[in-house]
């Protein structure tokens, strides 16, 4: 039998990663010499992926990329976050607790992100909790990321579970969109990287803390007349 399967978004879902991420895009804009953006920027920044934040720390401080430069420059962001990739990040509260009920319960736990699939990994590696995803996706992993709702389904797939007994866990817009693009429940944690609240995004649940996910799959499933 197919186990159910919990599809998380990583930035702002699972991990606070704003303090290196705008860390990151603060060294390529001082290069350029322009001047670093607030890590309180990240909640309208973050979400697409890296060569989206360029583009809008780039906006934001007046200047427009052209797709040579935008190339390059993620290059080079890319390196610096990849050598600083846990200065500052952190797991949320109760996200280590909640994904080991989660295994123990015969959830198959995975990761879709807009990260880059190393990045991802890596950080998961560097924060100890690898081993508890059956797979972690990133935005070139099926070659297009977020809102497309093809990297959720491949995750879904890769990860032995079938559309129907999935659900993913977001922080965002973005997160909400692919969800319903795929056809799955999605429950959104309400203190991640959103420049709009998530409770006026319409997730089928809304939470505050990771200690509170149990009881809202476990909400759902009855719901949808399931149970895991």
């Amino acid at each position: 039998m197919n186990p159910p399967v919990l599809v998380y978004d990583l930035d702002g879902t699972l991990a606070d990663t704003a303090g290196d991420l705008m860390g990151a895009l603060n060294f390529v804009l001082s290069r350029e010499g322009l001047a670093p953006l607030p890590v309180e920027n990240a909640r309208s920044m973050l979400g697409a992926g890296g060569r989206a934040l360029l583009q809008r720390g780039f906006a934001a401080s007046g200047r427009e990329l052209s797709p040579d430069t935008l190339d390059v420059l993620f290059g080079d962001f890319l390196a610096h976050y990849n050598a600083h990739i846990d200065v500052h990040t952190r797991l949320y509260p109760g996200v280590l607790a909640a994904l080991d009920g989660f295994k123990a319960a015969g959830w198959a736990q995975a990761i879709c992100t807009n990260k880059m699939e190393a990045s991802a990994k890596m950080l998961m590696d560097r924060l100890g909790v690898a081993d508890r995803f059956a797979f972690i996706c990133g935005q070139d992993t099926f070659g297009v990321g977020k809102p497309d709702p093809k990297p959720l389904l491949g995750t879904v797939a890769a990860s032995g579970g079938t559309n129907a007994w999935a659900i993913m866990v977001g922080d965002s817009a973005t997160d909400i969109k692919t969800a319903r693009a795929a056809g799955m429940p999605v429950i959104c944690v309400d203190f991640g990287y959103t420049d709009i609240p998530v409770t006026e995004l319409g997730p089928d649940r809304v939470i505050s803390h990771f200690d509170e996910l149990e009881a809202a799959v476990a909400e759902m499933m009855t719901a949808s007349g399931q149970s895991a």
